[in-house]
């Protein structure tokens, strides 16, 4: 869990994470010094609701894209989550209840302090200081649990940007990630690669997580990005998967994935997406102990790559897999040979499409003024 401390005026605000030493990226708002293991208020006075219900929308995202692992992530369009929160009286004040979940899944918890639309929208209303109106939520999810995909972090996004909005958006968006951090750290852990694109769209490096400093990477306008993303019957959850990671790497293999890495921001900040997927798949760290827990991935990998993809990997913690390409019309023949390979490989059924990179992240869809 993230913890926040609040200076003086002249001071700026810290984010750090347990252990750590605080860090000023954000200007302060409030004149108290206080420093708990939870969000704390930031706003100086309770804003009212300026709508009485929004809708909101939160992309997937993938995380990691090879030898990023934790550090690196983007958010892909036209797949994610929406939330629809509502100001409502007869919701005790201060208070978020969540009345309704439907989608690609229903067996979530509806106790708003196990549900990462909960978490997330609790933690934004304490940064608001939220204490005088009760809010109702809706989700609904667009994407499947454990898929590699950024499930939680869509959920919490969409949340987060909400209870934001119908309070007339007083809060940044790096604040908003610090509010759907609540939720990760819950949920999957204390890691930005899924939350921030999902909040800040496009292509986010993770500089620092003590304290947490985010920087967006501008995949030129003119260059084009294709992600195939294909996704077997098969679930993954992330702390499962986190567990089989190394505990410690060989020197060799450090290097080389920060070379990766490198040549992988290099490839985002030129549009050079060729080079791109060839960084992507040249994790030596992560990709290798999770590979084998998903049955069939080497299969699609080389699938994929035989297809004429310029790279593949793991989405996140997987199962989904994630190859690069520069033309959708390429990239829907080469999602027929990784479904193909999935199948092949590891009998599973999987489904594939073809999306660009979503370059606005977390944002309202509708709202009703009061």
């Amino acid at each position: 869990m993230a913890t926040l401390c609040f200076q003086s005026p002249s001071k700026p605000i810290s984010y750090f994470h347990p252990k750590s030493k605080p860090s000023p990226p954000l200007p302060t708002k409030v004149s108290l010094f206080r420093c708990r293991a939870s969000v704390q208020t930031i706003v100086a006075v309770e804003p009212e609701p300026v709508f009485t219900s929004v809708k909101t929308f939160a992309p997937a995202t993938v995380a990691n894209l090879g030898p990023g692992f934790d550090f690196l992530g983007c958010a892909v369009d036209g797949l994610g989550d929406h939330v629809t929160l509502r100001v409502d009286p007869s919701v005790r004040a201060g208070e978020v209840l969540i009345s309704e979940i439907t989608g690609t899944t229903t067996k979530l918890s509806t106790n708003p302090l196990r549900n990462c639309a909960g978490i997330a929208a609790i933690a934004t209303m304490k940064m608001l200081g939220i204490r005088s109106v009760g809010l109702s939520l809706d989700l609904h999810k667009g994407l499947p649990l454990g898929s590699g995909l950024g499930s939680s972090a869509a959920s919490a996004a969409a949340a987060a940007v909400a209870v934001n909005e119908i309070f007339g958006r007083k809060l940044g968006k790096g604040e908003l990630v610090l509010a759907g951090l609540e939720s990760e750290a819950k949920v999957s852990g204390y890691h930005a690669d899924n939350i921030a694109p999902a909040i800040m769209g496009g292509f986010v490096l993770i500089r620092s997580y003590e304290p947490l400093d985010l920087k967006p990477l501008r995949f030129p306008e003119d260059k084009e990005l294709f992600f195939v993303l294909v996704s077997p019957e098969f679930e993954a959850p992330t702390k499962k998967m986190r567990a089989a990671l190394p505990t410690e790497i060989p020197m060799v293999h450090h290097v080389w994935n920060s070379s990766q890495a490198a040549a992988l921001v290099a490839a985002v900040l030129e549009g050079d997406a060729a080079m791109l997927g060839k960084a992507l798949s040249s994790d030596k760290v992560v990709e290798p102990t999770r590979a084998p827990l998903i049955p069939g991935m080497e299969a699609v990998k080389k699938a994929a790559l035989e297809a004429g993809a310029f790279g593949c990997t793991i989405s996140g913690a997987g199962p989904t897999a994630v190859a690069v390409v520069d033309a959708a019309e390429k990239g829907e023949e080469i999602g027929e040979r990784m479904v193909e390979a999935f199948m092949r490989g590891g009998n599973l059924k999987a489904v594939a499409c073809v999306k660009k990179l979503d370059k606005i992240g977390a944002r309202l869809v509708s709202s009703i003024s009061r």
